[in-house]
């Protein structure tokens, strides 16, 4: 009898060693497997037990079926570098993905009862956004966006733009923060910010800017760009004027882009603004000391 358990026990030991090997073969060959399709440009995979996980990438859920109140396709949305479709080896682009209905609950998100998004709201957005409301790149979203008032996005303002920009929620936004950025670069659409900065920075009951709100405009605009900026700084914080002009500040880029550091090739004939010429007067009168 004791014979015949052993011998049992010895089958069924066996039986279970077969078992764990087949288990370790077929768990090798997947990783094999999945070692050859990660070789090829797929996915990468982490092997589980009983499961497959895609490490970067997810698939395209199925949509569905909201329950009660709950509105699907006003849920914070979070954006990848791009989004793999059930067809084999096409892209969908996110643009597509881009919802109106969405973008205007975002709005909500920050506007009072007047539709307006105001400067205590602006905090919030600027905080949620990850950008300081000082940040350059806050002008280029209120130029994008074709806003009239510094620290306020209507709603009108806001959907047109941010269709614009195909953006409906905060991770979109981020997203496009670079490209924003970039726009700077380009001399043409700079000059387009610059000009735009004056009508959106002035009080709208004035035809000029006051002079400490365009000293802190240039300073954002031109203060890492013109070499000269700190100079003639010091010289708008001596002189008579108190404000300035449209005329006046569009021609303080133009001489920021083509007069040298020097002055050596400014043309005292030429048609510049008073203020210019009384600034290049006081620069060689200073150098002169």
């Amino acid at each position: 009898m004791k014979l015949l358990t052993n011998k049992l026990n010895g089958t069924k030991q066996k039986q279970q060693q077969e078992a764990l090997r087949r288990k370790e073969t077929s768990v090798a060959n997947l990783c094999l497997s999945l070692l050859h399709l990660n070789g090829r440009g797929a996915h990468r995979y982490t092997v589980r037990p009983n499961q497959l996980t895609r490490t970067s990438i997810m698939p395209v859920k199925k949509k569905r079926k909201s329950s009660g109140s709950e509105d699907p396709s006003i849920r914070k949305c979070k954006i990848t570098s791009y989004c793999r479709t059930q067809t084999p080896g096409r892209l969908l682009n996110p643009d597509d993905q881009f919802s109106s209905k969405k973008c205007l609950a975002w709005f909500y998100e920050y506007a009072g009862s007047d539709d307006i998004v105001g400067p205590e709201s602006m905090e919030k957005f600027c905080e949620d956004i990850g950008v300081e409301p000082e940040n350059i790149v806050m002008l280029v979203l209120a130029w994008k966006l074709e806003a009239t008032n510094m620290g306020f996005f209507t709603k009108e303002e806001w959907l047109k733009g941010m269709t614009s920009l195909r953006c409906d929620c905060t991770e979109r936004l981020q997203g496009k923060l670079d490209y924003m950025r970039s726009q700077l670069n380009d001399p043409v659409i700079f000059k387009n910010i610059y000009r735009y900065a004056f009508d959106f920075a002035r009080d709208k009951d004035q035809r000029s800017l006051d002079m400490d709100t365009a000293k802190s405009m240039l300073a954002l605009l031109l203060g890492r760009t013109w070499p000269l900026f700190p100079v003639f700084h010091q010289f708008l914080e001596q002189s008579k004027y108190k404000v300035m002009n449209k005329d006046q500040w569009y021609n303080v880029l133009e001489f920021s882009r083509t007069v040298n550091t020097d002055l050596s090739n400014y043309d005292e004939d030429g048609a510049w603004p008073v203020m210019l010429d009384e600034f290049v007067e006081w620069n060689k009168a200073r150098n002169a000391l």
